[in-house]
């Protein structure tokens, strides 16, 4: 029987930051000199001064004519001063040095030439229009001290005080070792993937992560699921000079095939192992000959996580620099997030305004997610001693992108189609990001009700008339006036793999033995219309293998039939034809975005009722295949009338 790892006692975040930044969070004593034209991003290791000053003569302000401003003192319109030109008023050009005992500029338009000279009716006072020796830098002032973070700006200043180069400190190297017997490069064509191997990703985020925060990185190829060669390699890494943190990446869970734990107490000690984070919880610090080992867990998003909070700090700590903490606003969810107690879990959210208020909403949790980070807007931090946070709660979010960003956000709730992400493609360049959560049409007319969207895919048939919307709409959202936006007519059908192998031609073709399934999620429209069918076709749910197992868009599904998980799932023709499966049409349904009358005038909502109406969008939508488009962009509504106020 395998030996597995268990966690050491697990400690809080603020405990295992603490912990590291003790440890290891001295500044660096490396220091490095580096031409000022280069040091963008890198800190000072000393404070740096003024070599020169700036500007280092007096100079002229404006275009016009240097004088002595005690020869002008009594010029009056009834008593005009007369300047000779070379001999007491000398032509000067903005930024040219004052000739003489000049002491002030006048500007080329209060001054008239005529016969005595140059005519001036007002007195000019001292330094007038003038840059004097210093104004802006004195040579030997302090242009910038210790620890200070050199921006574009600051170089014009470094090289106006005829400071060529400058005394940084050496960027923290950070060395990245993957491990694990299944990766491959990411060079690797996916297509060429065998069973089993998977694309090495993790190093290239993490090493850039710890280039923007000031360190610079290099990459060791993928170490295979051996404990030995993982110590030696480790050891190795700590012996480098150019090496002061060493990122193992894998292998810190609890598993059987987890070495890194085992690896650090071979070459040093273990310093913590788990940490009362989620996702994350699996990190492990260690010391190798003094210097700190992280054992990063391989999830994309615990990676990511656990980077931000311990391993940023440190490369930080290192150079001087203080901890940045991200900006925060209030937010309302627009559904319940329930969590672990025990356990600080960072959820990932997509965050719009609406109706005043900014509205979140919950992406994927898992920790393999890496589009739960990069769809993220911000993230929602659930204590460790709550047991989540329920609909409509208000609390306080960390901003991953600018507010003025999320103020310019669409966000679409409800049913999948592949036509959104190419309605994302079409706002995209007028400054609108489209944001969506597939949580089926049922959930889109709540998300309305509860105004936590500005919009909702639908697509909600009524088999007792046959209608799409109209009568969930009424029963749905009795008080609330909204409009029904036509996307398009698309077909519903089974997605089967290539060349249809079961022979899928009907609804009753799902009851053949060894055949799976792979359902929509409860609330769909897509599930909706499967249970219509079963109905019709008088088959028990229970009778089809895979009923229960879900998916939540159209491409998942494709994606299961593709993979062979499954033999079958009900779907659009556009998510087939992507991923080149074949399709069984089954029937035509009309697919709408529904929106509350009141949003109508926003610019969000204005630009959605453009970019449908455009031929541009309306070809590209017929070119994703199975849409019928004639009535895209067609408007109906509003669907209620408000109550009267009393």
């Amino acid at each position: 029987m395998s030996q597995r790892n268990v966690y050491l006692s697990m400690i809080p975040l603020e405990q295992a930051r603490e912990i590291t930044l003790r440890e290891f969070g001295s500044v660096t004593s490396k220091k490095e000199e580096i031409p000022s034209s280069q040091a963008v991003g890198r800190v000072l290791a000393e404070a740096v001064m003024a070599a020169a000053s700036s500007p280092p003569h007096h100079v002229a302000a404006m275009d016009g004519y240097a004088i002595r401003a005690k020869e002008t003192f009594h010029a009056s319109e009834s008593h005009p001063v007369f300047l000779k030109e070379m001999e007491n008023a000398f032509p000067v050009n903005t930024g040219q040095v004052l000739p003489g005992d000049s002491d002030a500029v006048v500007m080329i338009e209060k001054v008239t030439q005529e016969e005595k000279g140059l005519r001036l009716e007002a007195p000019v006072f001292p330094w007038q229009h003038v840059r004097k020796i210093g104004e802006d830098i004195v040579a030997t002032e302090m242009l910038f001290p210790a620890t200070h973070e050199i921006t574009p700006y600051c170089i014009g200043a470094l090289l106006s005080g005829g400071v060529r180069s400058v005394p940084v400190f050496m960027q923290p190297g950070v060395l990245i070792l993957p491990t694990g017997s299944e990766l491959v490069s990411a060079e690797r064509d996916p297509a060429l993937l065998r069973p089993g191997e998977v694309i090495e990703s993790n190093s290239h985020v993490l090493g850039r992560l710890a280039e923007s925060c000031g360190g610079r990185w290099t990459a060791a190829p993928p170490i295979r699921d051996e404990v030995d060669l993982l110590a030696s390699q480790l050891e190795e890494a700590a012996l480098r000079e150019d090496v002061d943190i060493i990122l193992t990446v894998g292998g810190s869970s609890a598993g059987s095939h987890d070495f890194t734990r085992t690896a650090l107490e071979k070459t040093g000690n273990v310093l913590f192992h788990g940490i009362t984070m989620m996702p994350g919880k699996p990190v492990v610090l260690g010391k190798v000959c003094s210097k700190p080992v992280f054992g990063i867990p391989g999830y994309p998003v615990s990676a990511i996580l656990a980077f931000e909070e311990l391993v940023r700090p440190l490369i930080r700590s290192m150079l001087g620099r203080p901890v940045i903490h991200r900006k925060k606003c209030t937010v309302f969810l627009s559904r319940a997030i329930p969590s672990r107690l025990g356990l600080e879990e960072f959820v990932r959210i997509r965050l719009a305004e609406i109706a005043g208020r900014t509205i979140a909403a919950p992406l994927p949790r898992g920790a393999g997610c890496i589009t739960s980070i990069t769809e993220a807007d911000a993230i929602l931090r659930i204590p460790a001693n709550s047991e989540g946070l329920a609909t409509g709660a208000e609390t306080t979010a960390e901003l991953l992108r600018p507010i003025e960003e999320i103020h310019n956000t669409l966000l679409v709730v409800g049913s999948h189609d592949n036509a959104l992400d190419l309605l994302a493609n079409h706002l995209k360049p007028m400054g609108i990001r489209l944001s969506s959560a597939h949580v089926g049409s049922m959930g889109g007319l709540l998300a309305i009700r509860s105004q936590s969207c500005h919009m909702a895919g639908s697509h909600l048939l009524d088999p007792s008339d046959g209608s799409y919307n109209k009568n969930a709409i009424a029963r749905i959202l009795p008080e609330t006036p909204v409009y029904r936006l036509h996307l398009a007519v698309r077909i519903q059908g089974f997605i089967v793999r290539k060349g249809n192998p079961m022979n899928i031609r009907r609804t009753a073709d799902l009851l053949r033995p060894g055949l799976r399934f792979i359902n929509r999620q409860p609330g769909s429209g897509t599930r909706i219309l499967m249970d219509y069918e079963l109905q019709k076709n008088t088959i028990f749910p229970g009778d089809i293998e895979g009923y229960d197992n879900e998916e939540t868009t159209h491409m998942a599904v494709a994606a299961a039939v593709l993979s062979g998980s499954a033999d079958a799932g009900l779907g659009i023709a556009a998510a087939a034809r992507a991923l080149d499966l074949d399709f069984v049409p089954l029937t035509p349904e009309t697919y709408e975005l529904i929106f509350p009358a009141e949003l109508m005038q926003t610019p969000q909502i204005q630009a959605v009722i453009r970019i449908l109406s455009t031929k541009t969008f309306r070809e590209s939508l017929k070119a994703l295949g199975g849409y019928t488009i004639e009535n895209t962009g067609k408007l109906t509504g509003p669907e209620r009338t408000p109550p009267e106020k009393t």
